[in-house]
């Protein structure tokens, strides 16, 4: 586990105009193991997307136990690419957790 990546709650944050609204704001920042699969390229609207399909590994924490679809990782840190989580799956008997993700290779 020698990346950083940050997990992203889903939930309500403020915006820049102090307005509440649907977004996602930090969990945790925390080591992980960053392993891509191939990407695929499909026609999605008249336009061409490519998804970078990953599997992340994290060390399990009371913190990150409750992760799920809805929230999102961003990696590398600080950099603004968003990954959407498709699974969390727990490793052994809360050692980790290894989460399918999918973040746009194109964005």
């Amino acid at each position: 586990m020698d990346r950083r990546v940050t997990l992203l709650r889903a939930g309500t944050v403020t915006d820049d105009y102090g307005d509440e609204v649907d977004g996602f704001a930090p969990l945790a920042t925390v080591w992980a193991s960053v392993k891509p699969s191939p990407g695929t390229e499909r026609l999605a609207s008249a336009e061409n997307a490519a998804t970078a399909p990953t599997v992340i590994t994290i060390r399990y924490s009371r913190k990150v136990a409750d992760l799920n679809p809805r929230d999102r990782i961003e990696y590398p840190v600080g950099s603004g690419r968003q990954f959407d989580i498709k699974s969390v799956v727990e490793i052994g008997r809360r050692e980790g957790l290894q989460i399918a993700a999918i973040g746009r290779a194109d964005g």
